[in-house]
């Protein structure tokens, strides 16, 4: 169905056909985070998070913004869980502590080199062993989703906005500068965390197929997405801070 048509497929009241054509997205998408988060989380909280996201976007979608409807709602099923998640934290303070300061050495060592932060740099930066640092990557990985959608959170629900209010140049000059400078710093990642996030975002394997491609374990997957993540988030702190 086209975006025309599925506006006026909501607007006429038909939900129910909506609801029963998208919910094998919100089933997809759940699955899809579900490979990264603890055991304590369950699928169907995040399916019944993501049907509601659904019921927002059928609520709030506009075709006369552009984007088609299966976009604006990936954005708002992912957007509801994301948020079932963060209010559900059980994360200690001290993992999230040791993440920022992985992600502020990152930066600092950027900085000073002009290079590329290895793992020894890290470590050694933070005064701790390799093993300490592979250890911080793997809680911060198992604790919640270190994740490019939630990274880009400032920029997910522009389509939200534009319906609600009439856009500002300048708000959506900042809004497709983010766009851009996320898009230059995923490309200018190390090649292994450029493949990972690729390989998880864009062809949507799990962390297992991941390993497989790249003959490493499980667990390994986890530690190169999370200091791809945190790479990201140092190098994009500017847009995270503001």
């Amino acid at each position: 169905m086209s975006g025309v048509a599925m506006y006026a497929s909501v607007k006429a009241g038909g939900t129910d056909e909506v609801i029963l054509q998208h919910a094998p997205l919100v089933k997809r998408i759940a699955y899809h985070l579900l490979n990264r988060l603890p055991d304590s989380v369950q699928v169907d909280d995040l399916i019944q998070a993501g049907m509601l996201g659904l019921l927002e976007a059928i609520k709030q979608y506009d075709a006369t913004q552009g984007a088609s409807f299966e976009t604006y709602a990936g954005i708002r099923i992912r957007g509801a869980m994301i948020d079932e998640i963060r209010r559900s934290d059980w994360t200690p303070r001290s993992v999230h502590k040791k993440a920022r300061s992985v992600a502020d050495a990152i930066r600092l060592i950027e900085n000073k080199t002009g290079c590329e932060a290895k793992a020894v740099d890290i470590a050694e930066y933070l005064g701790i062993s390799l093993d300490e640092y592979h250890h911080i990557l793997q809680d911060s990985s198992n604790c919640r989703v270190f994740s490019v959608e939630e990274l880009a959170q400032t920029g997910d629900y522009y389509l939200e906005e534009s319906q609600s209010q009439e856009e500002q140049p300048i708000e959506g000059l900042s809004r497709d500068d983010f766009q851009q400078a996320l898009t230059n710093a995923i490309a200018g990642l190390p090649e292994r965390e450029r493949l990972v996030i690729s390989l998880y975002y864009d062809d949507e394997l799990n962390l297992r197929e991941i390993g497989e491609v790249l003959n490493v374990s499980e667990s390994r997957v986890c530690q190169i997405s999370t200091q791809a993540i945190l790479r990201l988030r140092s190098r994009l702190s500017e847009w995270m801070n503001d």
